[in-house]
């Protein structure tokens, strides 16, 4: 993986004058794992990007698992209740932190909505990685409108299993909710707008309202 520290360091000039005018719901809310609500689900069980590269491409190599050819059928709970649940707390910690500052409702988007969603999921390593290089403790201590931005460009909208995200040859453009974009190559790997190169290290985690891939870097888009 290749990360473009001085890109990242970008963060803090942009967020001077970031702002974010599109909420994307009406309420804002306490996550908590204990909360009934939001029980934790089965931790994910993820497939390598080497293997989601093969099954896009419809080939095969021995020692390399291979990602299912269809989509998944709809799981039972919802994206965030399987964040929750598998232990991405510096996700959730986001998703709640931009709920309290801007009433954005992305947490009832995740946790409550029936529309179908796409999310490109960063790991807690990830995040922390994030925090090192811009010199921070939280993501807390960056403003909500850039981090409202993040998050948007880590969700596209519709369930994309991984045969609709990794290419069998040519890189694969995905669009996402913040109206940029990213690609993605046959080796499963994402090219992001700060020119950062981002695996993704498990696919296909099936949710009630979308799809979950797991990513081991922060995306930026921020050029």
């Amino acid at each position: 993986m290749r990360t473009a520290f001085p890109i990242l360091i970008l963060v803090v000039a942009f967020a001077l004058g970031a702002c974010s005018d599109t909420p994307m719901g009406p309420d804002a809310a306490s996550l908590s794992a204990e909360d009934p609500a939001v029980a934790p689900a089965a931790r994910p069980v993820g497939v390598p990007a080497a293997g989601i590269a093969n099954n896009a491409a419809g080939a095969s190599a021995a020692g390399q698992a291979q990602a299912p050819r269809r989509a998944p059928a709809p799981g039972d709970a919802s994206i965030a209740a399987i964040a929750i649940g598998a232990g991405f707390s510096e996700l959730v910690g986001a998703l709640v932190y931009v709920d309290e500052e801007l009433d954005a409702g992305l947490v009832d988007l995740f946790l409550n909505g029936t529309d179908q969603y796409t999310v490109f999921a960063p790991t807690n390593e990830a995040f922390e990685g994030l925090y090192e290089a811009l010199e921070i403790d939280a993501i807390s201590d960056l403003p909500a409108e850039l981090v409202l931005d993040v998050l948007r460009y880590h969700v596209a909208e519709g369930r994309r299993a991984a045969n609709s995200v990794v290419p069998p040859v040519r890189p694969r453009t995905i669009t996402t909710l913040l109206a940029a974009t990213f690609s993605v190559d046959r080796d499963g790997v994402i090219a992001d707008i700060a020119g950062q190169e981002v695996n993704i290290v498990a696919a296909d985690i099936s949710a009630s309202n979308g799809i979950i891939h797991v990513i081991d870097t922060v995306l930026l888009p921020l050029e």
